[in-house]
């Protein structure tokens, strides 16, 4: 969808994009090739075309900060399909809500293989390390939660990937609520011992392992990890259907 996409484009908004689309013009292969056949402004049309090829430029680079500085934050879901070789879907356990009180407890990264977790006093500055080796986060919540808690106790790291925030594209295709009512929706099961599990429960689980209790703290990576790898699970089963309801408004 990236590569279908004309809104980053200084001067394109949603409604020029559509008119391109209506032309049956999608990629910017097409748009270079068919140029003389677009109906818009020549003055337009030119300034566009440079855009498109400085874009192809950029792909063909994997320069993911150019995308995440022009492609309009709401939209980052685009690059999804092009940069999901390089995605960390993140999701972070807390003492509480608030960042200047509470403290992070559990990081979980899944790359779409593997899930790392990083927990406090043990291993959670790893995560400075960590987080420089994507291109591409996937989150529910994120821009408002984890990755501003992130940011409070770990001001060195940068952020400067593609950032998808699974709650509003999920949004604007009919899925409302939380991730697990969502999972739901979608069909998705959690396991028998984080059936149930809430974010509160996360905090309960947390403090009883500071009491010594081990198998909280068990319980509460695993609820951690369902998140992360269930959130790869969403966005594959639901991004046709984000592309479809973009080309198609």
């Amino acid at each position: 969808m990236l590569n279908n996409t004309y809104i980053h484009i200084p001067g394109v908004g949603k409604g020029l994009e559509r008119k391109i689309w209506a032309q049956g013009i999608h990629t910017w292969k097409e748009f270079l090739e068919m140029e003389d056949q677009i109906s818009i402004p020549s003055s337009r049309k030119t300034r566009i075309c440079e855009e498109v090829r400085k874009s192809s430029e950029h792909l063909a680079a994997r320069d993911h900060c150019f995308f995440s500085q022009c492609l309009p934050s709401a939209e980052h879901w685009r690059a999804y399909s092009l940069f999901s070789d390089s995605a960390a879907f993140v999701d972070i356990e807390t003492t509480g809500l608030s960042k200047s009180r509470d403290e992070i407890t559990i990081v979980g990264i899944y790359n779409g293989k593997e899930s790392k977790t990083y927990i406090k006093d043990i291993n959670l500055d790893d995560i400075v390390e960590e987080f420089s080796k994507y291109r591409l986060l996937v989150s529910f919540n994120g821009a408002r939660f984890d990755l501003p808690f992130i940011k409070s106790e770990f001001p060195e790291i940068e952020f400067n990937q593609l950032h998808i925030d699974l709650m509003y594209p999920l949004k604007r295709i009919g899925y409302s609520g939380g991730l697990k009512n969502i999972e739901k929706l979608l069909g998705i099961t959690r396991s028998d011992g984080t059936e149930g599990i809430t974010g509160f429960d996360a905090v309960r689980l947390w403090k009883k392992y500071e009491k010594g209790d081990r198998e909280a703290l068990d319980t509460l990576i695993k609820y951690n990890r369902e998140d992360i790898v269930n959130l790869k699970t969403i966005i594959e089963l639901t991004y046709p259907k984000m592309v479809d309801n973009a080309l198609n408004a």
